[in-house]
């Protein structure tokens, strides 16, 4: 099998939404929206958000390209030049929204290329969407947040993203062309994503991070349904902890990240699996394989 990262789906919102389970079914869903006062489950408990599936394809390393129910495309940190990547990675046609987790060079990738090219909107935390907007990409086009937040992220849809902690450092390399000289820049902090889709699938993107135990609380807050873990262990969690994160977390479908791009990188699918347990699905896509959601 060839090494790189994964993807992960959701279960019981996206059954109650591809299979139209029922009038109780439905109703209790609802109910159990307004139980917990979450207006994104209450409004797709009450028909507002579009059906319809989701595709998360795994572009190497940390990448993942998401395309939307609702005929969205978004990027998660286009390293689109990683070892791992498909050629056909850099054939970027469009682009909706630009996720990045953090500064460093393996996760900024060709984001600036990318935010330039399609005109997307660049979704980051602070301090690095204020750097960003000193290479050119323009204001209107930059969503400057920080942990905690959510916001609506491509406008006149249901399309909604949560920054979350994500334990790891992020500082921005930049060469100067003419010297040669490189420079560090301080990135802000490290952060994760909650993607709320338009068909209620919420879908965990960690980023790089440790584990820590308010993966509990934010997975009894968010309830992901899908989860995107990092297992390469060294710079982040590795197999045994990331299985442990993606039972705090609560998820039912995990997908494997930040492995096997480098010799440090050693966690393996086949160690996460065993760590896994039966109880959590393991889905691990080949660069370029895409999962339905």
């Amino acid at each position: 099998m060839r090494q790189t990262p994964c993807t992960h789906t959701g279960v019981s919102r996206r059954n109650f939404l591809q299979l139209t389970c029922g009038c109780a079914l439905a109703a209790a869903t609802f109910g159990e929206a307004f139980a917990n006062s979450d207006p994104i489950r209450v409004a797709q408990a009450s028909g507002s958000a579009t059906g319809g599936r989701a595709r998360a394809t795994f572009l190497g390393h940390s990448v993942f390209r998401i395309d939307t129910p609702g005929g969205k495309t978004i990027y998660i940190d286009p390293w689109l030049s990683n070892p791992k990547a498909p050629p056909s990675a850099k054939q970027v046609d469009r682009a909706d929204l630009i996720l990045l987790t953090h500064g460093h060079a393996d996760h900024v990738g060709e984001t600036l290329e990318v935010a330039k090219q399609t005109n997307a909107r660049l979704l980051t935390i602070a301090e690095l969407a204020t750097y960003f907007g000193t290479q050119g990409v323009p204001a209107a086009n930059i969503i400057r947040m920080n942990k905690g937040g959510t916001a609506t992220a491509i406008p006149g849809t249901p399309i909604k993203v949560t920054m979350i902690r994500a334990d790891h450092s992020s500082t921005v390399s930049y060469t100067d062309p003419q010297t040669k000289v490189t420079s560090l820049t301080a990135g802000g902090e490290a952060v994760g994503y909650i993607i709320y889709l338009e068909n209620g699938l919420r879908i965990l993107h960690a980023g790089d991070t440790a584990l820590y135990g308010d993966m509990k609380l934010f997975g009894e807050r968010y309830k992901p349904d899908v989860a995107m873990l990092p297992i390469g262990d060294h710079f982040t969690m590795g197999p045994d902890d990331a299985a442990e994160a993606a039972r705090l977390w609560g998820v039912k479908i995990v997908i494997p990240m930040h492995y096997g791009t480098f010799p440090l990188l050693t966690g393996t699918v086949a160690a996460f699996q065993q760590a896994l347990g039966p109880q959590i699905t393991l889905k691990a896509p080949a660069p370029g394989d895409t999962v339905e959601f």
